[in-house]
């Protein structure tokens, strides 16, 4: 059962013996300069059994005549951080009623682990909650960084236009094996998903104006409208926006994990300029690739388009082929192949562009991969937008 022992300051309750070795012990004793004396012993550790704190604030608040607290504990045996938890719940309650602390009797290191605590306090506002920007702020911000990125742009696509002029004064530093390289991932690799998009996007074009020519028992005029629609609009775009979301989020990711890595901080230390090591090769082989894309497109559209009029139209190959071959020009397939170009330049440069813009993390490596495929698409549709306005107003 377990023993009282009564002291002068206070009543405690031991354990029974075999547990006293695991216990802590605390005496308060009040001393004839009215400082309350905290004696120590015992093991002061986590594991230990270790007196309340409350026992010492209600003997402050008891003897509310006491200045100075001291300590004894040469009896410790052995102490953790279940000691300074100890002293630190003392010292607030000390500090509450303007008691001075004498920790001169406590162990060596408890004492330095204290004062590191109480060396640098808390930064007034630091646990401030994060609050909404007003709205002039936010959108000064937005302001700031848009002019940014801008400013940023710009650099880039000059410093990707004095890298074509070292190509053409054969200055440029790159790799023969590396073009090729590119040149067959942006190309040949790419045939499949392509055949796969430009087949059905001809099958869709063929059954969206068969449901409205058939009215009217035009059902030939499908062939006018998947050639021109292929050569001229479809083509191109389906094409480019299959390389920008297969090879544009790629350059990223290649250039970003080459920035994360710190190779192109070694290139430009071995005098090397990224802009021909790394870009140059890339922007070549889309430039040389989605023109030829294009017409494999254009090729593989028009087939789609075929099939749904053989099949489900009831239209012979031979009447489908000259209907086609008699509404669809050079000029058609012109336009198509232009903007095939450009757009390969788009997404070159946005691939690129965001592959050397990437923070030296991994998350940074996925955020340039979004960045280089939805810059692509968004700039891809307004510069189709902008084809489509200007060819209407030049005839072409």
């Amino acid at each position: 059962m377990n023993i009282i022992f009564v002291s002068a300051a206070e009543q405690y309750v031991a354990h029974p013996p075999q547990e006293a070795a695991s216990t802590a012990v605390l005496d308060c004793r009040t001393t004839p300069d009215a400082a309350l004396e905290l004696y120590l012993a015992g093991p002061w550790t986590l594991k230990s059994r270790r007196p309340d704190p409350a026992v010492v604030v209600r003997r402050l608040e008891d003897q509310p005549e006491t200045r100075r607290v001291v300590f004894s504990s040469e009896q410790v045996t052995a102490w953790d951080s279940g000691l300074l938890t100890f002293l630190n719940v003392v010292k607030s309650a000390c500090a509450e009623r303007h008691i001075s602390v004498d920790s001169t009797g406590l162990p060596e290191g408890a004492r330095k682990l204290l004062d590191l605590a109480a060396a640098v306090p808390e930064k007034s506002g630091a646990r401030r909650q994060q609050t909404a920007d007003p709205f002039l702020d936010a959108v000064g911000k937005w302001a700031q960084g848009a002019g940014a990125s801008f400013g940023n742009a710009l650099a880039f696509i000059g410093g990707a236009a004095l890298a074509f002029g070292r190509l053409f004064v054969g200055k440029a530093q790159f790799r023969g094996s590396d073009l090729a390289l590119v040149l067959q991932e942006t190309g040949g690799q790419a045939l499949p998903i392509v055949s796969l998009i430009s087949f059905l996007v001809g099958v869709i074009l063929a059954f969206v104006g068969a449901l409205q020519l058939q009215l009217f028992g035009a059902q030939i005029f499908v062939a006018n409208l998947v050639a021109i629609g292929m050569a001229r609009e479809m083509g191109a775009m389906m094409a480019a926006i299959i390389m920008a979301g297969r090879t544009g989020a790629a350059f990223a990711a290649q250039i970003g994990t080459m920035q994360v890595n710190e190779e192109v901080d070694a290139l430009q230390t071995f005098g090397i300029e990224p802009m021909d090591f790394l870009v140059l090769p890339r922007m070549i082989a889309l430039i040389v690739m989605m023109p030829l894309l294009c017409l494999y497109a254009i090729f593989i559209g028009i087939l789609g388009g075929a099939f749904v009029g053989i099949v489900m139209l009831n239209l012979s190959p031979i009447q489908y082929y000259h209907q086609t071959l008699a509404f669809l020009g050079v000029s058609d397939f012109a336009v198509g192949v232009f903007k095939a170009g450009v757009f390969g330049v788009i997404i070159a440069l946005a691939g690129c562009m965001s592959g050397m813009d990437c923070g030296r993390n991994a998350a940074a490596v996925g955020q340039a991969a979004t960045s280089a495929v939805v810059t692509s698409i968004v700039l891809i549709v307004v510069f189709d937008g902008l084809f489509a306005v200007l060819t209407s107003v030049l005839g072409i």
